[in-house]
């Protein structure tokens, strides 16, 4: 088992500004992700839940929910890229297998994963 260091995280708010500008977004009814190619990031990620999910409490289960999925997803990304992952509506209901399935769809999509990764974490 592992965890997510402070290390890997996104904190400052000109890395997020960056990830979100620079990079690309991909989107499923659950999760949105923005994926920026960049190294100096070295794989960092970042969690998101805006305002229109609800409450703080809400947005804080859809943070926990997508840092589950992250930690269970993390070990075959791509270390070369900066990600945001972030709630949407769809996912304040939704349990952990449900997020992952989403996660793994975008990841395909993004070319995060090799085809063999997805087929193992399935």
């Amino acid at each position: 088992m592992f965890e997510l260091n402070k290390s890997e995280i996104l904190r400052d708010n000109k890395d997020f500004n960056d990830v979100y500008s620079k990079g690309r977004s991909y989107v499923s009814k659950n999760i949105i992700i923005h994926v920026l190619n960049d190294e100096r990031y070295n794989g960092k990620v970042g969690f998101a839940a805006g305002k229109k999910l609800g409450g703080a409490v809400i947005r804080n289960r859809v943070k926990r929910l997508l840092r589950e999925t992250y930690r269970l997803c993390k070990k075959n990304l791509r270390t070369d890229r900066a990600l945001i992952i972030m709630g949407r509506k769809n996912l304040v209901n939704a349990k952990v297998d449900v997020a992952i399935k989403s996660f793994l769809e975008l990841c395909k999509k993004a070319k995060l994963y090799t085809a063999e990764d997805i087929a193992e974490n399935n």
